[in-house]
C-alpha cells in the first residue's frame, strides 16, 4: 500500500492520497465538488493525462466510479474529512475513509460490534477518541469497499487492529477475512485525523 500526500503518480497500485486542500467547504455540494476537482486532478498525474480528460461517474448505489477514460480497469473511493480529501485507487473494489479524532465526543457504543467496544472500553480514556476514529474510518472504508455504505449495520461486522498500521475485517457474510491499512495524520499541525483504506480482491 502506497500513502501519498501530494498529487504525484504512484508507483504501484493500490495507492492512497490524502490531501490536505486547506479548504473550508460549507455544505454536502461543496464538499462533492471539492472531493471530484482534487480526484481528477490526482487520477490525471497518475495516467499522464489531462485533466479534461477525466470524468467521475457514480454507479446506482452512488459509489464513484470512472466514467473517463473508458475501460481503465481502475476502481476509485473518495473521502473529505476537515478540508482533507483522500482518494484510493486499485485494480479492485477498494473504499477509504477519513475521520476527525474528537477529544471530547463519548464514543457511540451501540453502533460498535461487541468486540470492539470492549477493546475500546479496555483503553486509558485518553486514548478511546483515537481508537475510536481508527474503528470507525476502518468501517466506512469497509462498506464503501461493499459498495453498501451504512445499509450495513456498523455493528454487524468486527475490526480488529493488529497493529497501528493494520487490521482485519470480520465478516459473517464473507468467508475470508478483509485486511485494511490505517494512518494517522495531522491537518495543518491542528487537527489529528484517522485514515483508513480496504481493498477487497
Amino acid at each position: 500500500m502506497h500513502w501519498l500526500t501530494f498529487p504525484i503518480a504512484s508507483p504501484a497500485l493500490p495507492a492512497t492520497w490524502l490531501i490536505a486542500t486547506g479548504a473550508s467547504p460549507a455544505n454536502l455540494a461543496e464538499r462533492s465538488a471539492l472531493r471530484r476537482e482534487t480526484a481528477r486532478r490526482i487520477i490525471a498525474a497518475q495516467l499522464g493525462l489531462p485533466i479534461e480528460a477525466i470524468a467521475i461517474g457514480h454507479d446506482e448505489r452512488g459509489r464513484p466510479l470512472l466514467a473517463q477514460p473508458a475501460g481503465a480497469g481502475l476502481h476509485l473511493s473518495l473521502a473529505t474529512r476537515a478540508g482533507v480529501v483522500a482518494l484510493a485507487l486499485a485494480q479492485h473494489p477498494v473504499g477509504v475513509d477519513v475521520e476527525r479524532v474528537e477529544p471530547l465526543a463519548t464514543p457511540p457504543l451501540a453502533a460498535l460490534h461487541p468486540q470492539e467496544w470492549k477493546a475500546l472500553l479496555a483503553l486509558p480514556e485518553p486514548e478511546r477518541p483515537l481508537a475510536f476514529a481508527q474503528i470507525w474510518a476502518a468501517k466506512e472504508a469497509y462498506v464503501k469497499a461493499l459498495g453498501t455504505g451504512f445499509a450495513r449495520a456498523p455493528e454487524s461486522f468486527a475490526v480488529t487492529f493488529a497493529s497501528r498500521e493494520t487490521f482485519n475485517v470480520s465478516d459473517p457474510e464473507r468467508s475470508a477475512r478483509c485486511l485494511g491499512t490505517s494512518r494517522i495524520m495531522k491537518n495543518g499541525g491542528q487537527e489529528s485525523l484517522a485514515a483508513a483504506i480496504v481493498v477487497l480482491g
